[in-house]
């Protein structure tokens, strides 16, 4: 199952270069991912259904102090949902290589999100965990939001996806809550777990209203929004604005069974809960109704299935819910009809739309005629959605109709009330039969018109590469309605986890004899027939009839209430003052603060913390650090008041020295070093002076705030170094370091071994960071390079105006003549800065330097795990390499120094990190473990290499990337703008010289 996951995943990472490569055709490459793992999940039948207890399962440590661990376990719910997931998958993956042209903008992405879909959903079916259940939950949210927004440029498609997110996110954290009620409860987390205690929970409830109640009616609002039940069923309908492959996988057989799946599993063992059967019966019917008589309206062919998808989601999710062993076989039947047919229609729609143009059914006609092989195809799945023999849909929903009318007779809910829900049922099936002949009569029959036949729609002809994918599921539609005995093996073992409703029990068949369920059946044919040939005198029925509440709209006055609520808020907080800003969190600091240290007042006077006397030159740190902040606070210049800031930073490096805590002090001055040199260059977009600061208003407020949280932070730091009680935890750190983490240096150790979490949560913030800038800086494209050294004239970046400041004979020589040479010398675009901007001294020292700081850099990343360094201290070294260079030959000698973007180094540096997490997993161990491996070597003798190492290279290039980042940014991108609006560059072609202009 591992693998299954990681195959996904990692395929997904690199889809975008076999797209690439390979244009369309690389979603066939990504179809075999699916494909092959559907393959793998046929051969593990025997082990699912083996007679044998224990079904196949992985279970691997993730937080075991919270009782939280990756444990997947494949049972028979798992195996007959993965079958949608995989195999329905692998189907439209490969169906996307003809639905979609080549040129299609972003089509890596969206195989990467589709590929990445399938895989978060099998890791969803497969979670024995509720809160790694909730983590798949979740991505499949964020992957699904994705994909609905593919286009990007259409505001219909980004709305939807928003609001897709918005309610599938609401209903997703109240389920989180849910979910941590039930297992705190319970006392475990596991799925398994939870279920064999549920009898007991159950029943210590007692009253209504407890603990297991209310979470599972919690778990309950997180199904109800996946499944697009009311009152949430509006996003699912407007989710149609993502491709139709997107519809057909996640709208039709994926994302909104995840719902489905959720109740299914937790059936067995809440389906006796408080709230259970209102909240499931009740929204079910509701959404049924509501969603065939929306269908009825829609003259959009993919409209149409996409209400017919709310109205029988609703279907299907009160049939599961309804605790019997009789509706839980009729259920999960209906979920693998459903994903069937429903997946057929919506490919069939999506090929009518790519070769006709069009999903109006008032504008199709005659497209049977014109694709007689798509329109059997359609023809199947409808006739197995309105549930006609001898197809998928007639024995699911016969297995339905057995199931409620055992409800109804033996059932705890009362004969009257058993029979009120069938008929409901049977309602809403003629409005699916009606609907279902409406897709058809709309989507392939030659229409009328006032004056005789409605042309026929010009139809390109259909390959059979295109038609494949709906036409093997239509197949399968066929073979599921005439072997159902099949299927029903495979349901059987997990509807026996249910009390029977009846003494008869039900199994799968496609003829039962002449039984109610069939004569129900002979209802809704006749029904669905009259309604859809009485079409337009109930449209006109249904146009006079008010149209009742709109959940939609209702979201919308929502989100647009909560907006207005934010402005007011912001309006009254984000007042643009900073004097205000700051003197609210400065108060209530003080004020919090304050009031801690006198209510504790007694408890930490009598031991205080003021000075070690062991390090005396501290105080001469400590004096040059208050010199530092009051000169930059009283500079007018703002060069002056960055510089003394830093002289602030670069005495507490100092004292970390002073104090024993070497690594503190080279990283703390590494990064002021690196943050002064950003400061600098953003600077030079400022005005030089400060604005002029007068007496003010303000200015004994300020003086006043300003004086008392100074003295509030000494107070808090001489009460918190003299108030320890107990043992210091730091003192176990260099035994667990050398022990656990094989190094010396407790903090290179701590970091990138036993805190490698958040390490790695840091660096991603780094990349964050990163990103953000070049985002606020950049007007063209980030990744755009700059053109190479050679072809840029010497002496042509940086001139002022075009006007020469310097002048003489040997500048006008070496102007006029100036050629770019054969074989470039090192410091290679040193040569195209003008003569005024160039600086032989420090051309000269980086050409000395340069190599040696870079080794240094080096040095200290491998060293930092028994020296002083490490990955973030190595990166910074290298980063003000870069800056050496940077400033010695301008934006071109940067461009040089690293022929990989920023961008492409923030990648690496994060994908060598998590692979040096996951690795461990492959070889049974817990994400992030180190493995030590000791050796000889003939040259270098013993070596000891943790494998933590490869992390620490992570963080070397993430913080490298950052730095090239900030001096693309603030450095060669602000040197551009400088240079587009001073004057020309001059760029070299065939030898010789271009002008390119303003």
């Amino acid at each position: 199952m591992l693998i299954v996951l990681c195959a996904h995943f990692i395929v997904a990472i690199f889809a975008p270069l076999f797209f690439s490569r390979w244009g369309r055709a690389a979603f066939y490459a990504l179809a075999a991912v699916p494909a092959a793992s559907f393959a793998w999940l046929l051969a593990q039948y025997g082990s699912v259904y083996s007679d044998s207890a224990s079904n196949p399962t992985l279970d691997l440590a993730w937080v075991p102090s919270l009782g939280l661990n990756l444990t997947f376990r494949m049972d028979e719910l798992s195996w007959l949902m993965s079958l949608l997931v995989l195999g329905v998958g692998a189907l439209v993956l490969a169906y996307c290589a003809r639905y979609f042209r080549s040129a299609d903008a972003g089509l890596g992405g969206f195989g990467a999100q589709l590929l990445a879909f399938a895989g978060a959903m099998f890791g969803l079916v497969t979670a024995d965990n509720l809160i790694l259940l909730y983590v798949f939950w979740e991505l499949t949210t964020v992957l699904s939001y994705l994909l609905i927004g593919y286009a990007g440029t259409r505001i219909a498609a980004r709305r939807a996806g928003l609001q897709a997110l918005i309610v599938t996110t609401f209903g997703g954290l109240a389920m989180l809550v849910g979910l941590i009620m039930v297992g705190e409860s319970a006392g475990t987390y596991s799925i398994s777990g939870v279920l064999a205690k549920a009898p007991a929970l159950v029943a210590a409830a007692g009253v209504p209203g407890t603990v297991v109640d209310v979470g599972v009616a919690l778990i309950l609002v997180g199904a109800v929004t996946k499944s697009a039940l009311l009152p949430f069923h509006f996003w699912l309908p407007g989710a149609m604005a993502a491709p139709t492959p997107v519809s057909a996988y996640l709208h039709a057989a994926a994302m909104v069974k995840a719902g489905i799946y959720l109740v299914a599993r937790l059936a067995p063992g809440f389906s006796g809960t408080e709230y259970w059967q209102v909240v499931i019966t009740v929204l079910g019917l509701a959404t049924m109704l509501l969603g065939g008589w929306r269908a009825l309206r829609q003259h959009d062919l993919k409209l149409i299935l996409a209400y017919g998808t709310v109205s029988q989601l609703g279907f299907i999710m009160t049939v599961v819910g309804l605790g019997s062993r009789e509706a839980a076989l009729a259920g999960m039947a209906m979920v693998l009809g459903h994903g069937l047919f429903k997946a057929t229609l919506f490919l069939v729609v999506g090929i009518i739309d790519h070769q006709s143009g069009t999903r109006d059914i008032r504008e199709l006609s005659g497209v049977f005629r014109s694709a007689p092989a798509l329109g059997v195809v359609a023809l199947i799945g409808a006739a197995s959605m309105a549930g006609l023999p001898p197809l998928a849909g007639f024995v699911a929903k016969e297995s339905v109709f057995a199931a409620f009318e055992a409800n109804a007779r033996y059932g705890p809910s009362g004969y009257l009330l058993g029979v009120a829900v069938l008929a409901v049922m049977v309602l809403g099936s003629i409005l699916t039969f009606a609907y279902s002949a409406r897709f058809m009569w709309g989507g392939f029959a030659r229409k009328p018109s006032g004056t005789g036949v409605v042309e026929a729609t010009a139809f390109k002809p259909v390959g059979w590469l295109f038609l494949g994918a709906p036409a093997l599921l239509s197949a399968l539609t066929v073979a599921y309605g005439l072997i159902p005995q099949a299927v029903d093996t495979w349901i059987a073992p997990y509807s026996a986890q249910f009390p029977a409703d009846g003494p008869h029990g039900l199994h799968l068949a496609l003829w039962h004899g002449v039984t109610l369920p069939l004569v129900l059946s002979a209802v809704v044919v006749v029904g669905g027939a009259l309604l859809f040939l009485l079409r337009g005198s109930f449209e006109t029925l249904q146009d006079r009839l008010p149209p009742g509440l709109d959940f939609e709209r209702g979201y919308r006055q929502s989100v647009v209430g909560l907006d207005l609520v934010a402005i007011w808020v912001t309006g009254r907080t984000q007042r643009g003052s900073l004097f205000f800003y700051l003197s609210v969190i400065l108060a209530t600091a003080i004020a919090s603060i304050g009031a801690v240290l006198v209510v504790t007042g007694p408890s930490w006077t009598t031991q205080k913390y003021f000075l070690d006397p062991g390090s005396p030159f501290q105080v001469f740190a400590g004096l040059a650090i208050v010199v530092g902040a009051v000169a930059a606070a009283r500079a007018n210049k703002r060069f002056m008041a960055v510089l003394m800031v830093s002289v602030t930073g670069y005495g507490l490096a100092l004292i970390f020295a002073l104090q024993g805590a070497p690594d503190l002090a080279l990283t703390q001055m590494l990064v002021e070093t690196i943050v002064l040199v950003a400061f600098v260059l953003a600077l030079r977009s400022l005005p030089s002076g400060l604005r002029e600061r007068g007496a003010g208003e303000h200015r004994v407020v300020r003086m006043v705030l300003g004086t008392a949280f100074g003295a509030v932070m000494v107070l808090v730091a001489v009460v918190a170094m003299g108030s320890r009680i107990a043992t210091p935890v730091s003192l176990e750190l260099p035994k667990l370091a050398y022990e656990g983490g094989g190094g010396i240096n407790v903090v290179n150790v701590t970091l990138v071994d036993i805190r490698a979490w958040d390490t790695f949560g840091e660096i991603s913030v780094l990349a964050i960071a990163a990103t953000g800038v070049a985002s606020l800086i950049f007007v063209r494209g980030r990744g755009q390079r700059l053109a190479r050294a050679e072809t840029v004239a010497t002496g042509s970046i940086g001139r002022l105006g075009g006007a020469d400041l310097f002048s003489g004979p040997a500048v006008e020589l070496a102007r006029r003549f100036a050629v770019v040479p054969a074989t470039n010398p090192w410091l290679v675009a040193g040569r195209t800065l003008a003569p005024e901007r160039r600086s032989i001294i420090i051309e000269v020292v980086t050409r000395l330097v340069f190599h040696s700081i870079i080794v240094l850099s080096i040095y200290l990343l491998l060293a930092g795990h028994n020296g002083t360094g490490g990955g973030f201290a190595g990166g910074l070294v290298a980063g003000l390499a870069l800056t050496i260079r940077y400033l010695a030959g301008g934006r071109f000698e940067l461009a040089e120094a690293s022929r990989l973007s920023a961008g492409t180094m923030l990648g690496l540096g994060l994908a060598a990190a998590a692979l040096s997490g996951m690795a461990p997993l492959f070889f049974g161990g817990q994400v992030f473990q180190s493995a030590i491996f000791a050796f000889d070597l003939p040259v270098f003798g013993h070596v000891k290499f943790v494998t933590s190492t490869i992390f620490d290279i992570g963080v070397y290039l993430v913080v490298v990337g950052l730095v090239m980042d900030v001096l693309r940014s603030l450095g060669s991108e602000i040197d551009q703008h400088e240079e587009d609006g001073l004057g020309a560059l001059t760029l070299i072609e065939d030898d010789e010289p271009l002008e390119v202009g303003r």
